[in-house]
């Protein structure tokens, strides 16, 4: 196999990661299968530099997934997963950074900040009776994904936003 075969490979293996649905650690590891173990595949033999590149388009999908799911913007959209799912996938973002040996760390404050304004315009817009809310997990679940983002006070009013239920 030339170079530009395997980077050509690689790359579209790289897209797909990238591009992945609601668990990208699912893609990465079928990538990974692809590439180096199926009968089908090319059997390759990654370098550490090309492991890690696949590992960060699936660090990055878990990134843009979880800002998606906290830009008040897309509330509405069928791409909308909630704050629940929000929780859902910090967990696994967390769980997959300590696996493949990377740091949460520097997500933490982007992924706090978002979350901090899905909330204040969550309460400006339901407070002035423009929408219901969104927020579909309960308080606890909420607090506990606050917490693990590294947020200490929450505003005014968050739980009231909270799903009775969820």
């Amino acid at each position: 196999m030339s170079s530009e075969e395997r980077d050509a490979l690689l790359e579209e293996e790289l897209l797909l990661v990238r591009n992945s649905g609601e668990i990208p650690e699912v893609a990465l590891y079928g990538s990974l299968h692809f590439l180096c173990e199926a009968p089908d595949g090319p059997r390759l033999q990654l370098t550490a530099e090309e492991s890690a590149r696949l590992e960060e388009a699936a660090l990055a999908r878990y990134r843009e997934i979880i800002l998606r799911d906290l830009d008040l913007a897309n509330r509405d959209l069928s791409l909308f997963r909630g704050i629940r799912r929000v929780d859902h996938n910090w967990r696994r973002f967390v769980q997959f950074c300590h696996k493949t040996g990377h740091s949460a760390e520097a997500f933490r404050p982007t992924a706090a900040e978002a979350l901090l304004r899905y909330l204040r315009g969550e309460l400006v817009e339901v407070g002035a009776g423009e929408r219901t809310p969104s927020v579909n997990c309960s308080a606890e679940t909420l607090l506990a994904l606050a917490q693990a983002m590294g947020i200490a006070d929450l505003p005014d009013g968050w739980a009231g936003l909270c799903a009775q239920d969820g």
